[in-house]
């Protein structure tokens, strides 16, 4: 296949960048290079502008270096946030790309990045905070704070039915200390009227005749005379 020199004027992915000399295939330079202002021929006259090229070159990687010097310090302080579905587990559906961020990042900051300086080691599988690299230039890198959230309410776990019902004071059944069971029998003594002495201080006992004694009354068939007796 034959090749041709060219002189590119735009950086191409793969290839070179600016200014660059560089060997193509003759048929993707006629067709593909020159068509599109990418690349000019190496001739006597275009190696003049090789000066011009450079120098426009050098003032574009040094405005790009701190455009993203600068984009790399607002970067850092950001903290993307992106939502997604998940299952009653936590487990997500699905992953979240380096294009999801890109977008999110137009989205929530107004920031236009390529996807292709979002470098992520596999695609984050995982709620919560994560750290991702970005290769802004290639003097250039930083961090992107991203927080993963989901979107399918979290239902509250059933409260335990210990929990649940209000605790009863507990009581305790104890014996009677013989001090209290003295005491409450001292206030029993007491009427609301005064004073009673207790059982203990009272006088003695008057005591009943048996069953077995006599009354002491006196007869009153012997003491009454009947009608009609002799005086």
């Amino acid at each position: 296949m034959a090749k041709t020199e060219v002189i590119l004027t735009h950086n191409i992915v793969g290839l070179g960048g600016e200014s660059d000399q560089v060997k193509v295939a003759a048929g993707y330079a006629r067709n593909y290079l020159f068509p599109q202002g990418l690349a000019i021929p190496l001739t006597a006259a275009n190696k003049r502008r090789l000066e011009v090229l450079k120098q426009r070159r050098g003032e574009r990687e040094a405005h790009d270096l701190n455009t993203m010097s600068e984009l790399s310090k607002s970067l850092s302080k950001l903290v993307c946030v992106i939502t997604v579905k998940t299952g009653e587990d936590g487990k997500m559906f699905g992953t979240v790309t380096s294009g999801m961020i890109a977008d999110q990042l137009k989205t929530q900051f107004e920031v236009s990045l390529d996807k292709k300086k979002i470098h992520l080691e596999h695609p984050i599988r995982t709620l919560g905070e994560h750290e991702i690299e970005l290769r802004l230039h290639q003097d250039v890198n930083t961090t992107l704070k991203l927080r993963v959230e989901s979107t399918t309410p979290v239902a509250a776990p059933p409260a335990p039915a210990a929990e649940a019902k209000k605790e009863e004071p507990r009581t305790e059944k104890r014996g009677r200390r013989p001090e209290a069971a003295g005491e409450r029998a001292e206030g029993r003594e007491k009427s609301d009227k005064g004073f009673r002495p207790a059982r203990g201080d009272r006088g003695p006992r008057t005591e009943r005749p048996s069953r077995g004694e006599k009354s002491s009354k006196p007869d009153k068939s012997a003491a009454t005379p009947k009608p009609g007796s002799a005086s």
